[in-house]
């Protein structure tokens, strides 16, 4: 059962958001931020097939602990995608808002997602080890949080200012998302169960999606 559920939600959510990235890369009409939005919602499905994909095929096969080697280099891949995916968030962000300067708060998202994506290089993660420590997934996920945090912010005073209807709730789905993770990271491999916690995380990802998407059918036929 939890084969067939699994492979049908990931089914949706990787055509849907893959989808939705083409569609807004090409309907894009010359606006730069609904492109970025798109190339960032294609990064995200494709990332994430990289892990999802294998577990996938490890449910409807042999099981998990007999794929543990290309879960591990899946999760490994989709760790940097997730990385890349919010610093293209950033640039909607300025694209949307047309912010100029601010180079201090470029290279702040820069260092952290660069400092992100080096812990995940580091071999003592262990990515293809059944027994990956906890504490590597901490020491990679501060950095990344931080950069999460950042982009929260930054979506909530933006568009509060500008009262921006179409991305109002972006803030949200972001806090959501890492509200749903953080958990997962900390406890699942005690609590196995707390890994459905995955799903809306992932709902919560294409919200955001949904959020562009919508305000580029909105705005781009005007």
């Amino acid at each position: 059962m939890q084969a067939i559920v699994e492979t049908l939600f990931d089914a949706v959510y990787l055509i849907s958001v893959i989808t939705i990235g083409i569609l807004m890369i090409r309907g894009s009409k010359e606006d730069r931020q609904f492109r970025l939005f798109g190339w960032m919602a294609v990064v995200l499905g494709a990332g994430d097939s990289f892990h999802l994909v294998p577990r996938v095929l490890a449910l409807c096969t042999t099981g998990l602990e007999n794929y543990t080697v290309p879960l591990g280099i899946g999760k490994w891949i989709t760790s940097v995608t997730m990385t890349i995916f919010y610093v293209l968030l950033y640039y909607v962000w300025r694209q949307r808002y047309k912010i100029i300067g601010q180079g201090g708060l470029t290279v702040a998202v820069y260092g952290l997602a660069g400092l992100r994506i080096a812990l995940c290089m580091m071999p003592q993660n262990q990515w293809l080890s059944a027994e990956a420590p906890l504490s590597w997934g901490i020491y990679r996920n501060i950095p990344f949080a931080l950069l999460g945090l950042m982009v929260i912010v930054l979506f909530y005073r933006s568009a509060k200012e500008h009262r921006d209807k179409p991305f109002r709730w972006m803030w949200l789905t972001i806090v959501l998302s890492f509200g749903f993770y953080i958990p997962v990271v900390l406890w699942a491999d005690i609590i196995p169960m707390i890994g459905m916690l995955m799903i809306p995380k992932t709902c919560a990802y294409v919200g955001t999606v949904l959020i562009g998407y919508f305000a580029m059918k909105q705005e781009c036929r005007r």
